[in-house]
């Protein structure tokens, strides 16, 4: 048996890069340091939902064809339709996402990431008042006061307590006990349980909160006996806290970029956070899921100037989400081919943009059986970024890590499936001019 050692988990966004995988006969058997849903990926990537070749739907059934087949039919119909949609994106590596953006332009589509249904609204408002953001290793050393607002860490990303709260960093050389945890949920979570302050507010009061919060910063009275389901006398206990932090890092998810406000409750945190600092150091850093979705819409910056939901439909980018993005799209019929890869629509889009995606051809770039491939008029199946292949991710705050291969699969990575697409794509443009 072989161990290798500093692999990173292509999971959560976390990237958790101390993983030891245990590698026996070419097959990832067992890791350690790697949390169960980490552990699951790396050992059960093999199976029998997992794709060898690729697939073409003919007479109503996939059946197996060549790659050459595969890419063929798939270039065919990104070249053929008339606006076509490119989405997912955030579960491989940079040098994929780069190329992927340059056939979306190629073949005049739009292109868009699963940050239009998840952080999208993080995203508007960092455009909007700014990103106060910092690193992970800032705030092992340093924070001594951390809030989780709408998010469940322990489940959805669960060694992000251990590697940011729990850990000994320079300056918190205790762990846990150098630190005061707040929690900000409408349910009682596993997270929750494991904070000293527990603000339980109303659901859909976000903004209402956040905004009271500042109040009380900026020297105002709260003239009401709660706000949002919160004592007024909770609320001044928490702005002391913060405001007499030496480091200060919200970490805030998706029960806050898609309760009632929107981008407009992440407006309301950043300005929060800026207001923290004229009396303590506050940072803050969005709990993004996918392992490299902060990736795409960093890649897809340098590229097209925008980060997701970019039309290339007359030629140059365009941007504008509510119009541009997959399920408007979608639900507005307005896209009459789709490409999905590393994500997968089928099992969480809405019911009307799932019946469009019936209604269309649509290409899967995706390892193992899922709802979209279900659905697919090709299958082509890619090495596992971080398993199979190597390549580039960013963490959740936007810092670059270098993934590793760890075993062989005899598959194309993602970045070599889309380069061959482009190629076609290019020469079927080229004859039909």
């Amino acid at each position: 048996m072989e161990l290798v050692k500093n692999v990173v988990c292509p999971f959560c966004g976390t990237l958790c890069d101390d993983i030891i995988c245990k590698v026996e006969d070419n097959e990832i058997v067992g890791t350690k340091n790697a949390c169960r849903i980490g552990h699951s990926k790396f050992v059960h990537a093999e199976g029998a939902e997992r794709y060898r070749k690729p697939l073409m739907r003919k007479s109503g059934e996939l059946v197996e064809v060549s790659m050459d087949e595969a890419i063929d039919k798939a270039a065919t119909i990104l070249a053929e339709s008339k606006r076509p949609l490119m989405y997912g994106w955030s579960c491989t590596e940079c040098d994929a996402q780069a190329v992927g953006v340059e056939l979306a332009e190629e073949a005049r589509a739009v292109i868009d990431n699963t940050a239009s249904v998840c952080h999208g609204p993080s995203v508007l408002a960092l455009q909007d008042v700014g990103y106060p953001i910092c690193t992970f290793g800032e705030v092992k050393n340093r924070a001594d006061v951390v809030v989780y607002w709408g998010c469940n860490p322990m489940h959805a990303h669960p060694r992000h307590l251990s590697r940011n709260v729990f850990g000994r960093g320079f300056f918190r050389d205790r762990g846990r006990p150098d630190r005061t945890l707040i929690v900000v949920d409408p349910r009682k979570s596993d997270s929750s349980k494991l904070a000293d302050i527990h603000l339980q507010l109303d659901f859909n009061k976000d903004y209402e909160l956040l905004d009271a919060m500042r109040a009380v910063l900026l020297g105002h009275e709260i003239l009401y006996d709660e706000v949002a389901g919160i004592p007024r006398e909770k609320i001044y206990e928490v702005v002391d806290a913060l405001k007499n932090a030496q480091f200060g890092i919200l970490f805030f998810g998706m029960g806050i970029t898609h309760s009632r406000g929107k981008h407009r409750n992440i407006d309301t945190a950043i300005m929060l956070v800026e207001d923290l600092n004229d009396s303590a150091k506050f940072t803050l850093i969005p709990m993004r899921g996918h392992y490299n979705v902060t990736g795409f819409n960093q890649v897809c910056t340098w590229e097209s100037g925008y980060p997701y939901c970019v039309d290339f439909s007359t030629g140059t980018p365009r941007y504008n989400p509510g119009e541009t993005g997959s399920n408007d799209l979608l639900q507005n019929k307005e896209t009459d081919g789709m490409m999905v890869i590393a994500s997968d629509p089928g099992a969480h889009f809405p019911q009307k943009a799932l019946e469009r995606m019936a209604e269309i051809p649509v290409i899967a770039i995706e390892p193992h059986r899922t709802p979209t491939t279900e659905m697919a008029d090709v299958v082509i199946p890619p090495a596992i970024v971080g398993m199979e292949t190597d390549g580039t991710a960013y963490r959740m705050e936007g810092v670059p890590i270098r993934m590793r291969k760890v075993v062989d699969s005899g598959l194309l990575p993602d970045r070599e499936i889309l380069k061959r697409i482009l190629k076609k794509v290019k020469e079927i443009k080229a004859a039909s001019k």
